[in-house]
């Protein structure tokens, strides 16, 4: 499996049109899992996730990465980085070693199997399961920051910011009464991060300014925590789940995503997650002035992965408003939104 250009989707845009119920079934069995034949799709969008139910009634969740976006070796790399935290007792979900490995192939897919783990989101405007949060991802940063990925990507400026803008532009995507308006604020945006929070390396690559990179979760919002109640034994809390967006980037990357709100709300949000942070492991304040750059980051490969997704149909049947002149409109406000955020002073906790 080879990773596609960062400029360009993968040659098969919708790949999942030949995963079948039946075919899942059989990778499963591939690997000594029989299914009863109940399968339940969980949400997701990127790969394709299945809860299927074995014939002992235990229930497993299979993952079948879309083909082209990451080599094996980051696959694996991710897959690592999660026994690594389970080592370490911290309550990520990873892959099952079935017949002495994580990743498997199938009918040309790359699928792992994870132990099924219920529970809800996390009631975020509750500072005791912040503060509970904040004591998790330090756990998280601190093997995180024991060593590098050697093969997965960095949160950079380039591969989120600049070649999103491009291939947006390269691909005329953008009504013509907008695109104007969108390639100008958009510029502006990336002209402020470039100015103000990355600076070139020695290799030429653009790095975070003040900020040590470390493995990250890297897509740490809400949805991607499940928490449970406590039992009559102490046991519960949240457990975090899928580290596909796993990368190289600042701390505070996983968790500017948990803050809501108002400028005071997040700042008192802010607080609790960082209470519960600096019980287990220290954190530089100066990385909060990357929370708003990054948003806008975010912001601007978020409408070029709707964009190179859109052939495969689960997207236009779940982002009906995407593409239309007033997304657009909508997406030259929020730019220009984030330009006077970037601008502003940055959280204070």
């Amino acid at each position: 499996m080879t990773a596609s250009h960062p400029g360009h989707p993968p040659a098969d845009p919708h790949p999942y049109a030949r995963l079948t119920p039946d075919q899942v079934l059989d990778a499963l069995a591939s690997v000594g899992l029989y299914g009863d034949g109940r399968l339940m799709a969980l949400s997701s969008y990127e790969n394709r996730v299945y809860q299927a139910t074995l014939e002992d009634g235990q229930r497993v969740v299979a993952k079948f990465y879309r083909p082209g976006r990451w080599t094996t070796e980051q696959i694996l790399e991710e897959h690592a980085f999660a026994a690594e935290l389970a080592a370490a007792e911290v309550p990520a979900v990873g892959p099952l070693a079935l017949n002495g490995a994580t990743l498997h192939q199938h009918e040309g897919f790359a699928f792992s199997v994870s132990p099924w783990r219920g529970g809800r989101r996390p009631e975020l405007d509750d500072f005791e399961v912040l503060e509970w949060t904040g004591r998790f991802l330090a756990r998280i940063h601190t093997v995180g920051a024991a060593r590098p990925f050697a093969h997965r990507p960095p949160l950079d400026l380039a591969s989120l910011g600049t070649a999103s803008r491009d291939w947006l532009l390269e691909s005329d995507i953008l009504p013509l009464d907008v695109a104007a308006a969108w390639k100008t604020q958009c510029d502006a945006a990336l002209e402020l991060i470039a100015t103000n929070t990355y600076q070139e390396s020695a290799e030429g690559h653009f790095v975070l300014k003040d900020a040590a990179s470390i493995r990250l979760h890297g897509d740490c919002h809400p949805g991607n925590i499940l928490w449970t109640p406590l039992d009559e034994w102490g046991r519960g809390g949240p457990h975090f789940v899928d580290l596909d967006d796993a990368r190289m980037g600042p701390a505070v990357q996983d968790l500017w995503m948990l803050l809501s709100g108002d400028r005071r709300q997040r700042t008192h949000q802010l607080g609790a997650l960082l209470d519960g942070y600096e019980q287990f492991r220290s954190f530089d304040r100066r990385e909060l002035a990357l929370i708003e750059p990054l948003r806008t980051l975010r912001l601007i490969h978020y409408s070029a992965w709707l964009a190179r997704r859109w052939q495969d149909p689960i997207f236009p049947a779940n982002f009906p408003w995407f593409g239309t002149s007033d997304y657009w409109r909508g997406q030259v406000d929020m730019l220009v939104e984030q330009i006077e955020a970037m601008q502003e002073a940055p959280l204070a906790a």
